[in-house]
């Protein structure tokens, strides 16, 4: 009996598991393959060893070079190696904003390039001495100065010429019985380009001319002043260069594709920022034979009166020709506030979703009022970011993830053992070997003692935001936005510290404008932490003449971690205040 009841339990549990796997083994089975294939899907992209940028969503060739897609790299969260994800709390508080790149033309009832004014080398000259000595005055003395012919400039000793008027002296005292003598030594004095009139006053006057006079052969503006009072001079040695600015040129890029379209003698309207309600009228006078391979354009000038003196040399222009289609011309263009400039190299951040971001570097060509044109690295499509980028490119590196400052990826920096003496800009990339992506530029020191004026507001407001003093951190960050409008951008004389510098200051300006508009502290300290790597990148280029201490803490940001700056060696956390004060180390110092 207890035998059969044993099986008749053994046969139900048998039934019962043979029957449970009809009504949900197979199914359960099937699901899990459908959604194990689903996620793999997602997750799965295909790029191109050769062109990154290309991302495919299924195997193939690549649409550039045609070569075979390979699989990309992917995280744990299944992004690509190079994306990182922002929160919609950090993009709301760095106020940024994207837009998407499309194929654009410069006008669109024309086509429109972009140039700069320079000197007509043409009309411009040299002032020499035409007998060497001694520069006892110079009357000219500053470039810029506008000169007339005939002016007097300066005068020179010149023991040489000294001798030749008393031998004019001597041979005119004799000059009817020997006349070839006296004109031989009068023509001596014409070749250093002495007037009749003078050589009549030296002969009248029976003395020789002591400190002789230049005068200006040609009117003109001084652009270069060559010598200084007291200066040894020789024969046909230059004095001053001279431009004649009554007419300029003006320099402009054709692109490749638009060559066809320009001809000499074409005309050209011209504008500029300066004078936004003026219109110049031009003729093409110039177009390079030879295409710059680098740039894939050629050059072409225009020639301008500028009798009013409105145009100056190293003004950026921008050139239209109405009545052309800009079909040809059609170019991709992206804003300028999208591009960070990193020495040589150009990058942007595209927006792939809602959410995830990644670096692309990119080639640009010359700029189109606020657009710059791409050569290479977006395709039309691609949506960028436009507003915040520094706040974007702070998280990327906070995150690991190529970066301006590291476009290798990984840690941002060496830790300070062992690299005490790390000199400004540096930073290491996967082979261990150092780079220097932001290379410290020559600037005027005024330049560097204004910036170390909007320092101190940062090292202000980092201290109040050690002893959680939100007041005082508001009245800091206005401060600080205050001292960073007076910084004089004149006071730049290169084109790239120009660009450098733009966009940092706009970017410096939000981050402490979005301290200043919260009493929140912990808001207060999220956005300070933008500010402190635009303050670091800001000094690693420019510099303020002193020592400053790049530091660092793991835990800041909740646990994604957080940078900061300090004039001293001990590490003072602004990120918890009292709570974890010595929290952190050094990475970097800038020098």
């Amino acid at each position: 009996m207890k035998n059969n009841k044993i099986i008749i339990y053994l046969g139900l549990i048998a039934v019962g598991l043979l029957l449970g796997w009809f009504l949900f083994g197979g199914t359960s089975q099937k699901e899990t393959e459908h959604h194990h294939d689903e996620v793999t899907g997602e997750k799965q992209m295909w790029t191109c060893s050769m062109h990154p940028q290309i991302m495919q969503p299924e195997p193939g060739d690549c649409p550039i070079c045609g070569m075979d897609l390979i699989p990309a790299e992917t995280n744990s969260d299944g992004l690509l190696a190079g994306q990182f994800k922002l929160t919609e709390n950090a993009m709301a508080l760095a106020n940024i904003q994207t837009t998407v790149v499309g194929n654009a033309v410069a006008g669109s009832h024309g086509i429109k390039l972009s140039g700069k004014i320079v000197e007509n080398e043409e009309t411009n000259t040299v002032q020499v001495s035409h007998f060497a000595g001694r520069i006892e005055t110079l009357r000219v003395g500053t470039t810029g100065a506008y000169i007339k012919q005939g002016q007097l400039l300066a005068t020179i000793y010149s023991p040489e010429l000294f001798a030749a008027q008393q031998e004019l002296i001597t041979t005119a005292s004799i000059k009817s019985s020997q006349p070839e003598l006296y004109k031989a030594v009068k023509n001596k004095l014409l070749i250093k380009k002495l007037t009749d009139k003078q050589i009549n006053a030296i002969e009248a006057s029976g003395e020789p001319i002591q400190n002789f006079p230049i005068y200006a052969t040609h009117s003109g503006t001084v652009i270069e002043k060559l010598v200084e009072q007291g200066d040894h001079v020789s024969l046909g040695q230059p004095l001053y260069k001279i431009a004649n600015l009554s007419q300029v040129w003006a320099n402009f890029d054709v692109y490749e594709n638009q060559i066809d379209v320009f001809k000499k003698g074409q005309e050209v309207l011209i504008s500029t920022n300066a004078y936004p309600d003026k219109q110049f009228k031009a003729q093409v006078d110039f177009i390079d034979p030879v295409l710059d391979t680098k740039t894939r354009t050629v050059k072409m000038r225009v020639v301008l009166n500028n009798k009013d003196n409105l145009l100056k040399p190293g003004m950026f222009v921008e050139g239209s020709i109405q009545g052309h289609s800009a079909d040809k011309a059609e170019v991709l263009s992206i804003p300028a506030s999208a591009v960070l400039w990193t020495g040589k190299r150009s990058v942007v951040y595209l927006k792939t979703n809602s959410s995830v971001f990644e670096m692309r570097e990119i080639t640009l060509g010359n700029q189109i009022g606020t657009q710059y044109v791409v050569l290479d690295g977006l395709q039309n499509g691609d949506e960028i970011v436009t507003n915040g980028t520094f706040t974007v490119d702070a998280a990327a590196q906070l995150q690991g993830k190529k970066s301006m400052m590291n476009k290798s990826g990984g840690k941002v920096m060496t830790g300070h053992e062992g690299h005490a003496g790390m000199h400004h800009g540096t930073s290491s990339n996967e082979s261990g070997t150092q780079t220097n992506e932001n290379a410290r530029l020559e600037v005027p020191k005024a330049f560097q003692k204004q910036l170390k004026v909007v320092y101190d507001d940062y090292i202000k407001i980092k201290n109040a935001l050690v002893e959680d003093d939100s007041e005082a951190v508001i009245d800091d960050s206005k401060a600080l936005s205050e001292h960073l409008k007076k910084v004089d951008m004149n006071l730049l004389t290169s084109e790239n510290a120009h660009k450098e510098w733009m966009p940092l200051k706009e970017a410096i300006h939000t981050s402490a404008e979005a301290i200043s508009k919260t009493t929140a502290i912990t808001q207060q300290r999220h956005a300070f932490k933008n500010l402190s790597t635009l303050m670091a990148k800001t000094l690693q280029i420019f510099g303020i003449g002193e020592k400053v201490y790049y530091q660092f803490c793991p835990m800041a940001d909740d646990n994604n971690g957080a940078y900061w700056l300090s004039n001293e060696q001990k590490v003072i956390n602004p990120y918890f205040g009292a709570a974890m004060i010595s929290c952190g180390e050094i990475k970097q110092i800038i020098e």
